[in-house]
């Protein structure tokens, strides 16, 4: 357990973050804990403490003796003396001091030597070097695209990552390569008038053992699913028509498992998404931007009705047809994730494809049978095997598979199993997870259940996976990374050329509004120039959501309001 001193909370959260990279899944408390817990101070086994003067900030770390049985205890006399500001018996294991030329407190310009101070100091200390440095934000990439957009070049981009933030080379290369993959993108959709639109389904057939979303069994909801689309189409009905000055680009419907949904339920949903947000065609199938509409066959259409009505106002009707037409056409991707092989069925596959939807993911996170049952997945290998070739058969051209490596128990050899497995199938997409528990896993929740599990990451892991994607004819093309990975890694999406995910990369570089719809989802609004993104969330608790979906939807219409956009 770590206790965190400061005189001033200003740089709360950079201390906290900075040593949860080296001491991941540690208690971190502040002395106030005390008053209520006094008990707590005897499992205190380090101390971090910050010293913010004027022009200075100190920072300094004290921990306990190494015990025979495993344990380190550090002497109360030593917390009591930092606590108070007094200088303890015991010297501090290791130390650094940052001088501010300017205000201590100018966070914009203290944020990133202090910590890059703490990164070397914990290194020194501990032994260790972290692939990433002192970075500990879950967008890494948005540095590299923002030198590039002010024209740095590739080795000057690289130099900033290594001297700024610590950053190994390895790391930094693979930040400059994704962010301009990325920017292509970026540059070619993010504009203030386009957004995207997410829905969330937060159903499954079990939860897995390293699960934080929003997600419910799917035996105890199966008889209100209906009523959960009921709700949805509250959200999609004010959503068409508050963006409907805006240009909808990508559509993500994810989860959950969205193939929790019948073939008929699947159904009425893009259905509502097609008809409400005028991105589908008669039949329901989507229109994306490279189906170019015909514009004699659009006037022709309106001059020689099958109803016979004669051609009266013809040119008003044409022109009408095809401004929404061309509206349709702007559309350059919808996802749907059908997610775990034993939700899917051939039914299912062509519901979806009916719909002309353009890509689909098949997620079997390893391809060895042991692991699938620890995290308590109930589909095999076969399972997801079959689905894959099931997913073709029905006509699906751009399939992701995701993965997850540092999944308990397994090794590198394992993973290099599943990697040999997946490269037979030939995905268009593979994305690659560093296993991240967050505090609503049943990993953490239940963690002395599950103590005994060998849970690791290395280098050489993600170096394998990136090479295996390599050789697929796979390259990076959207990185992103989370809080209490193992191994401080990332997760990285390979694609084949021109199968990159696009709601993937604007989703992580926050340069477009995103519009959240759903038990547990988030709206973002980007406004002022991607200036300033302002969020509302929805409730999590699916009993709340189906009671409060008006509530959610004005919440929406306030957003809206407030950032201009309504």
């Amino acid at each position: 357990m770590i206790l965190l001193i400061q005189n001033i909370e200003d740089y709360n959260n950079d201390f906290r973050v900075s040593l949860q990279a080296f001491y991941g899944g540690e208690r971190i408390i502040v002395p106030e804990i005390f008053e209520k817990k006094p008990e707590l101070k005897r499992e205190v086994d380090k101390v971090f403490a910050a010293d913010i003067r004027e022009q200075s900030i100190e920072i300094k770390m004290y921990a306990g003796t190494l015990e025979d049985d495993g344990k380190a205890e550090l002497a109360e006399a030593v917390i009591d003396a930092v606590i108070s500001g007094e200088k303890p018996d015991e010297a501090p294991v290791c130390s650094s001091r940052v001088d501010i030329d300017g205000d201590s407190r100018d966070k914009a310009v203290v944020r990133n030597p202090l910590k890059l101070a703490i990164y070397e100091m914990l290194s020194a200390y501990t032994g260790r070097t972290l692939p990433w440095g002192s970075l500990t934000g879950i967008r890494p990439t948005k540095i590299a695209v923002a030198q590039i957009e002010d024209g740095e070049d590739r080795e000057s981009v690289i130099s900033n990552y290594i001297n700024v933030y610590g950053t190994s080379r390895a790391k930094a290369e693979l930040a400059f390569d994704v962010a301009g993959r990325e920017k292509m993108i970026i540059d070619s959709v993010a504009e203030e008038d386009e957004y995207c639109l997410y829905i969330g389904i937060p159903f499954c057939p079990t939860r897995c053992l390293y699960c934080s979303f929003t997600s419910y069994p799917l035996a105890k909801w199966a008889n209100r699913m209906d009523e959960y689309l009921d709700a949805l189409e509250k959200e999609i009905a004010f959503t068409a028509e508050a963006c409907k000055h805006k240009v909808l680009n990508s559509v993500y419907i994810g989860g959950g498992t969205p193939t929790t949904l019948s073939a008929e339920q699947m159904d009425r949903l893009l259905t509502m998404i097609g008809s409400y947000f005028g991105i589908a065609d008669e039949q329901g199938r989507m229109i994306y931007a490279d189906e170019h509409v015909n514009e004699i066959d659009v006037i022709d259409e309106v001059q020689n009705p099958m109803d016979g009505a004669g051609t009266e106002n013809a040119l008003t009707d044409a022109d009408s047809k095809m401004e929404k037409a061309r509206k349709q056409t702007q559309l350059l991707e919808f996802t749907v994730e059908a997610g775990r092989p034993d939700s899917i069925t051939r039914e299912k596959l062509e519901v979806i494809h009916r719909h002309n939807i353009s890509r689909i993911s098949i997620n079997p996170q390893t391809m060895k049978e042991e692991t699938l049952r620890l995290i308590g997945r109930q589909h095999t290998v076969q399972q997801t095997i079959d689905s894959f070739k099931l997913a073709r058969e029905v006509g699906f051209d751009n399939i992701n598979m995701d993965l997850i490596v540092g999944l308990p128990e397994e090794t590198i050899e394992d993973v290099r199993e599943t990697m040999r497995q997946l490269e037979e199938l030939d995905p268009d997409n593979i994305t690659v997870h560093s296993l991240a528990i967050k505090r609503a896993a049943r990993l953490r929740m239940q963690k002395e259940q599950y103590e005994n599990l060998h849970i690791e990451n290395t280098a050489q892991t993600i170096d394998l996976t990136a090479e295996c994607c390599h050789e697929m004819g796979l390259e990076p093309y959207y990185l992103y990374r989370q809080k209490n990975m193992a191994g401080n890694f990332e997760n990285v999406g390979y694609a084949k050329p021109g199968k990159a995910g696009v709601y993937n990369i604007l989703i992580m570089e926050e340069k477009q509004t995103i519009m959240a719809l759903g038990a547990g989802a988030t709206t973002k609004v980007v406004f002022e120039d991607g200036k300033r993104i302002e969020r509302v969330g929805n409730v999590k608790d699916i009993i709340n959501y189906l009671d409060r979906v008006d509530e959610m939807v004005e919440r929406k219409r306030e957003l809206l309001k407030n950032c201009g956009q309504l």
